[in-house]
């Protein structure tokens, strides 16, 4: 929790320079997003991964990574644990015989379920301080400049 000139100052942060308060308030969140992840096995890059496979079907490693803005050899490292943990299955892509369809399992299925029912409550206690229109309000910004500055 920041100070009272640590809040004072972040406020005035986030009026100048609402990028660099962006970054940093999207860092706290993915501290406490992994942290609350790791309580369901999974974590956050996990939890995507099987989340997108789940929306979208098969899809190639390097798909997976460019979408949801994994590093390549990140990518490979969560791919090489989900599929080890029964959670995906990696086959020759029929498309691109070069590479890998990854295919989330029933298996995967499961876990994701399982991960998704601490979302709501993680979410709640997260962002406790904004109001239910706020909280509205900043899924309608964040997905506007995710569409754009992407």
């Amino acid at each position: 929790m920041p100070t009272r000139t640590g809040a004072a100052y972040f406020g005035r942060l986030a009026a100048e320079r609402p990028d660099i308060a962006l970054c940093r308030a999207s860092a706290d969140v993915a501290r406490a997003a992994e942290a609350a992840a790791g309580k369901s096995g999974l974590g956050v890059g996990h939890h995507l991964v099987l989340k997108m496979l789940a929306a979208v079907g098969p899809c190639s490693q390097r798909v997976l990574g460019e979408e949801l803005r994994i590093d390549r050899s990140v990518m490979v490292g969560i791919a090489d644990e989900l599929e080890r943990s029964g959670y995906v299955r990696r086959e020759r892509d029929p498309g691109d015989r070069r590479a890998y369809a990854v295919t989330v399992t029933e298996a995967g299925r499961r876990a994701l379920a399982e991960a998704e029912r601490a979302v709501p409550e993680f979410l709640d206690s997260t962002f406790a301080a904004l109001t239910a229109a706020e909280r509205d309000q900043l899924t309608s910004l964040l997905g506007k400049l995710l569409v754009t500055v992407s």
